[in-house]
């Protein structure tokens, strides 16, 4: 989290006071407010076609000391994950958009192998397999990874849950974790304020905790059993999380293969009802 205030509120709240210069800047800043990281005043000021006094001028309209604070604001933002101080102007001659992707996504998979700490995988698949009951936690972007970790899991093992299920808060289901339970968070970037919390909660319940998470680092992080870091770069605005559902796949293999027997009967017992409840 950033210790200052946002550089797009400190435009918005000041924009009816500024000088048609002024507005100018804000206005080129409103649409690419991280690029301000990398340009000096005099090559902001051409970009917007004013002078280098002009941006002198409104660093000090929104209450900054100057250019070079508004530049620190832009990188903390940047490093924060803000998806709108990561977009940036396509320049000329730049690789395609599909290439661009294509070499990210090749990047993070393989960055998620490299670093692989193939005994704490191993450790961990483990215990998912012969925990009680598993439960899974994801916020914002990890939400979506919850769900899908979920939904690998269950075709093996029964008792896994999400933290929280739709309609219930998080008090209703942390309450449930009890000791030698696994939960399984995300902590990706920009990560919400509760997850800590149900860190902190499930390591008092006696329950072990596997993070997911990207190279940002949380304030319990160390209370995490095991860890495990992916690369989620990319060449825009949104992060790249191909290597993070990798994985989640090597994980969820991991896991099928320690419940053997027990596993596949539960997985033909889901096909027998599958073919009985004609769902599919």
């Amino acid at each position: 989290m950033t210790s200052h205030p946002h550089l797009a509120a400190l435009i918005r709240d000041r924009y009816a006071d500024l000088s048609p210069a002024e507005r100018k800047l804000a206005d080129v800043l409103n649409e690419f407010p991280g690029e301000i990281a990398a340009y000096t005043a005099s090559e902001l000021a051409k970009v917007a076609g004013v002078s280098n006094a002009a941006v002198t001028r409104l660093a000090r309209r929104l209450g900054l000391d100057g250019y070079e604070e508004m530049r620190r604001i832009a990188r903390e933002e940047r490093q924060a994950g803000s998806p709108l101080f990561l977009l940036a102007r396509d320049e000329a001659g730049a690789p395609s958009l599909a290439a661009r992707h294509r070499e990210a996504s090749l990047a993070n998979v393989g960055g998620a192998f490299e670093r692989l700490d193939e005994a704490a995988l191993n450790a961990a698949a483990e215990a998912l397999a012969a925990a009680p009951r598993v439960w899974i936690a994801g916020f914002r972007s990890g939400a979506a990874f919850a769900t899908h970790l979920r939904w690998q899991l269950i075709q093996f093992r029964p008792d896994v849950h999400l933290l929280a299920g739709a309609g219930e808060t998080l008090g209703e289901t942390v309450a449930s974790i009890g000791e030698d339970d696994v939960v399984a968070v995300f902590g990706l970037r920009r990560r919400a304020p509760a997850l800590g919390p149900v860190v902190r909660a499930a390591r008092e319940a006696g329950a072990s905790v596997l993070l997911i998470a990207d190279h940002g680092v949380g304030p319990d992080d160390e209370l995490a059993s095991w860890t495990f870091r992916c690369t989620t770069r990319s060449d825009g605005p949104l992060d790249n999380y191909v290597g993070v559902l990798a994985l989640c796949h090597a994980l969820a293999g991991a896991v099928i293969a320690r419940l053997g027997a027990q596993g596949r009967r539960r997985l033909a017992r889901i096909e027998h009802l599958h073919l009985s409840l004609e769902e599919l």
